[in-house]
């Protein structure tokens, strides 16, 4: 006896250990908790919607009493009046359930949304508060897929999955005491069936829940195909790659495809089961019942509500079960949402920003390393001071960190070593809001979207008015090539400004600097990516946004820069040089190296 009890260990413990295997290792109960909590401010609507369900329950329940007492009193009187009263009362009961489902689905559609809504609304808040880091690290159909696939199979949940199994548990729960109320003999014949479905349907259960996260696992592949193939049409038809693309999204479709026929295998093999161990309760319940009623044990209204209740018990008890497993495959989506909102932002607000006067725009770096992950530093011992209105940029070799100090100045990032000031305050020190509202970005790639011109400009500053964003226009050189479109400044410009070129967006992003009036512009390549025309007329621009303004400008093309007040020439994470224009020209190292090395460029085109 001992000797087996280490055996039968052994055997719960490898079993224990098979079902973590399957299930991938990942605790449910924390994932499911979290998505109830959803509902936590709605519970007084919660309590209301549990208490009409079991006042539905009950009423629903009453049909085959009714039934029972039609059969077993009132044909064999055949008192009218007492017909005619139960009749009334059975409409009366009708009337109620009619009420109830009114009730129950009013209800359900309140929660549903106001919970799925909330749980839209923490997700998207989230994505908000990560810093860039997780958006470089992280594709956007993954992003994408949180705000459709994952966001969808949990909003089901209060949809449907998780109201539905309360009101079939309340059911089955009553169903079942009403039957053992009905006939205790009947009940004991039918408990084997049960008994049968919960031996071998738990096991087709699990593994229906373990095929349905490898597929739901899949389909997240193939979306994320779907949305690169999209997003890559230009590249692949200029290289006529469309077939080998095609190819590879073939692949993930035929991988997802057979990982739902074996979801739905199993699916057919759990529903066989379930109607297997409705046939054998029937045959059972007859077989005996014949026997009561032949020995008048028990009466004929008796046995048919009985069979009723078996019924709709039965089933109702099996699709509870079947929907524990539908909640474990939403489980295992929304695990991948529990995860993403678990991820601290790697750059955080401070939680009492010091408040930010006037901004002058002195700049200061002071000691600043920073390093992307565990990859080697991009700037190391990183000094530079920047005067109010001064217009300084940042040139050296790609790679060399001068795209990555502009993203530290707004923090983008932090610093792991060192400091950034604005006007003498540490820039972890100010508010998100206060930081950012005094820069102006412009970058190498403009983004639009896709809303009118008005609306694309006015995103400098939500409040100015139709007046200020035409002047604004005017000042970025962009007017009169607005009012020569269609619609003027109410032309639709496509998704991300498809309709436009790269210099008129160049342009709108200038004119939403004017209209955003920042203290300090940040210049990311602005004009690396233009054609000579195009660069003339966003230069002309800049000319006009930028006198009395801390500029920063990260220069591609060297003339550009003649100008500026300062030229820091970045090497290895480091200052190498820094003076005005035609000092480093004259200086003989890695600043005219790199004019001459453009000069040359110039002369073989």
């Amino acid at each position: 006896m001992q000797a087996g009890v280490p055996l039968l260990t052994d055997l719960l413990t490898k079993r224990s250990r098979r079902r973590r295997t399957e299930q991938g290792g990942v605790k449910l109960w924390p994932v499911y908790v979290w998505s109830l909590s959803f509902l936590k401010p709605y519970i007084g609507l919660l309590l209301l919607f549990i208490a009409v369900m079991i006042v539905l329950s009950i009423s629903e329940l009453v049909i085959p009493k009714f039934i029972q007492y039609f059969i077993d009193t009132l044909l064999p009187e055949r008192d009218f009046q007492t017909f005619y009263l139960s009749i009334a009362a059975l409409a009366g009961m009708v009337a109620v359930i009619l009420v109830m489902h009114m009730l129950y689905n009013l209800l359900q559609r309140h929660l549903q949304e106001k919970a799925g809504r909330d749980l839209q609304l923490s997700i998207f808040r989230h994505l908000r508060k990560l810093g860039f880091a997780y958006y470089e690290q992280n594709p956007v159909g993954q992003t994408l897929s949180f705000l459709n696939t994952e966001v969808g199979a949990l909003q089901n949940l209060y949809r449907q999955s998780f109201p539905w199994m309360i009101h079939e548990i309340m059911f089955s729960v009553i169903a079942v005491t009403v039957m053992v109320i009905t006939s205790p003999q009947l009940s004991v014949v039918v408990l084997p069936c049960f008994l049968i479905y919960y031996l071998f349907g738990p096991t087709l259960e699990r593994k229906a829940s373990v095929a349905g996260k490898i597929m739901s696992q899949n389909r997240v592949e193939e979306n994320r195909k779907s949305y690169e193939s999209v997003s890559a049409l230009a590249e692949l038809r200029a290289s006529a790659a469309e077939a080998w693309d095609t190819a590879l999204y073939l692949d993930k479709v035929r991988i997802y495809n057979a990982s739902m026929i074996r979801t739905y295998w199993f699916a057919f093999w759990r529903g066989t089961n379930r109607r297997l161990t409705y046939q054998l309760g029937a045959i059972a319940i007859f077989i005996y019942g014949y026997y009561l009623l032949q020995h008048d044990r028990l009466s004929v209204g008796a046995f048919v509500a009985f069979l009723l209740y078996y019924f709709t018990a039965m089933h109702r008890l099996t699709a509870v079960v079947t929907n524990i497993t539908e909640q474990k495959v939403q489980m295992y989506q929304a695990e991948r949402l529990y995860r993403f909102v678990q991820t601290a932002p790697q750059v955080d607000e401070a939680a009492q920003p010091l408040p930010l006067p006037q901004v002058r725009g002195d700049i200061r770096f002071e000691n600043v390393s920073f390093s992307y992950g565990q990859a080697k530093p991009v700037l190391k011992e990183f000094d530079l001071t920047i005067r109010a209105g001064e217009r300084v940029a940042l040139v050296g070799t790609s790679g060399n960190g001068k795209s990555t100090a502009l993203k530290l100045i707004g923090r983008f990032y932090d610093p792991q070593e060192g400091r950034i000031l604005l006007d003498g305050i540490p820039v972890e020190k100010l508010s998100f809001a206060s930081l950012r509202q005094s820069l102006g970005y412009v970058f190498q790639e403009t983004y639009m979207f896709g809303t009118t011109i008005l609306g694309n400009i006015r995103f400098g500053n939500p409040e100015a008015s139709d007046e200020q964003v035409r002047a604004a226009a005017r000042m970025a050189y962009a007017h009169d090539f607005i009012m020569q479109l269609p619609d003027g400044y109410d032309t639709v410009v496509g998704e991300r400004g498809v309709k436009l070129s790269g210099g008129q967006k160049q342009r709108i992003a200038i004119a939403r600097m004017f209209i955003r009036n920042p203290a300090v512009v940040l210049l990311d390549e602005a004009t690396s990516a233009l054609d000579n025309a195009s660069e003339a007329e966003v230069q002309k621009a800049f000319d006009t946004l930028l006198p009395g303004r801390t500029v920063i400008a990260v220069a591609h093309r060297l003339s550009t820069v003649k100008d500026f007040d300062k030229i820091a020439v970045i090497e290895n994470g480091r200052i190498a040089e820094l003076g005005t224009y035609d000092e480093l020209s004259h200086a003989g190292g890695v600043f005219s190296q790199l004019i001459r090395g453009q000069e040359q460029a110039k002369e073989s085109v």
